[in-house]
């Protein structure tokens, strides 16, 4: 008889995505993604934190455009990193689980990369110009949106080898 009460491939996914969100050194926002084939093998990960070779220290996390520079110019998001971490893997026709709903820009880089569905958890900015353009291009470009209600609130890992 098998076990009860294991996860879904949805919940899977996107337990391994805000796993991902784990490694952001963002102070405010962390976000991560996993993209996924039609046979449910992960192709590529992601989370949203600076270009290879410019440093977390050197480079701002600010978010207030009055104390100067800030992360908006620096930062890549997590779809985007998902599909640059691909290194020219076969995306077409796969799933991406993303904590949270695209931006207008990943959501182009999802459109061109043959992405042909969403998986989101939270919609806070669902009324921001961004997010509603976002939206827009996804549904013209006939990528499918699906905000994932889990079964359970958590998961729990533990490194201990009992």
């Amino acid at each position: 008889m098998k076990r009860e009460g294991y996860i879904s491939w949805d919940e899977y996914f996107m337990g391994v995505a805000l796993l991902a969100a784990e490694r952001s050194k963002d102070p405010n926002t962390q976000v991560g993604a996993c993209i996924v084939d039609e046979n449910n093998r992960i192709l590529s990960t992601g989370y949203n934190g600076f270009p290879y070779g410019c440093s977390d220290d050197e480079f701002p996390w600010n978010r207030d455009e009055a104390l100067g520079e800030t992360k908006y110019q620096f930062v890549v998001h997590a779809e985007l990193n998902a599909i640059l971490n691909a290194r020219g893997k076969a995306l077409a026709g796969s799933r991406v689980y993303v904590a949270l709903f695209p931006c207008n820009e990943c959501a182009k880089a999802i459109i061109q990369a043959g992405i042909k569905e969403v998986v989101y958890l939270s919609d806070k900015y669902h009324d921001t110009p961004s997010t509603t353009a976002s939206r827009r291009m996804l549904i013209a470009a006939g990528v499918k949106l699906t905000r994932l209600e889990p079964t359970k609130d958590s998961i729990t890992l533990s490194f201990k080898a009992d």
